[in-house]
């Protein structure tokens, strides 16, 4: 049986009959740091800089200061990603990064979503991958270098996402071997 050290709050990868498969756990701020922000205010809103607009009827939450779009030359870009849901258990097989910039995504809806990550450096193996699903009300901002999965949308709909545009692509594309299966909790 395969037992990485992982955190007790961080996904962990087991072998079964084996097929490596990675459980998604529930996305918070503190398991999720390593590799970015989670973009939501219920349950952090009394840590986030905010205050009163619009002559108090909202409240600003300020999440994040700077998203890291502009090196060599970046600008930040808002995009639409319309993805379809996916089958769960969904197969790992490759992994990628932007090391010059974050890339956020935030479902416009309540949409839950899968994030497969791991944490910037060499590309990882299976064993260094953690797998988190959001609850349909927040996003993520991943940390420049943070190697992910492309989207895994649970639910299908549309995404916001804000990621650095430049004449040179930022992205490395690396395999996964062995390739792991990523399933929900029931």
């Amino acid at each position: 049986m395969h037992s990485p050290s992982f955190s007790s709050t961080a996904s962990a990868a087991v072998s079964i009959n084996s097929d490596l498969v990675l459980a998604a756990q529930p996305l918070t701020p503190a398991a999720f740091a390593p590799f970015g922000q989670v973009v939501a205010v219920d349950g952090q809103a009394a840590t986030l800089p905010q205050r009163s607009i619009n002559s108090g009827n909202a409240r600003r939450y300020d999440l994040l200061a700077d998203l890291q779009l502009t090196a060599d030359g970046g600008v930040p870009t808002l995009a639409l990603f319309r993805a379809q849901a996916r089958q769960f258990p969904v197969q790992v097989v490759e992994m990628e990064r932007h090391a010059l910039g974050s890339q956020t995504f935030v479902p416009l809806g309540t949409q839950r979503f899968v994030v497969v990550v791991a944490r910037p450096g060499p590309a990882p193996q299976a064993a260094d991958l953690h797998a988190f699903i959001t609850d349909g009300r927040q996003g993520v901002v991943l940390a420049p270098g943070t190697w992910h999965h492309a989207l895994l949308a649970v639910e299908g709909g549309d995404f916001a996402v804000v990621e650095r545009r430049a004449a040179q692509v930022d992205c490395d594309v690396c395999g996964v071997d062995p390739a792991l299966t990523v399933a929900l909790l029931q």
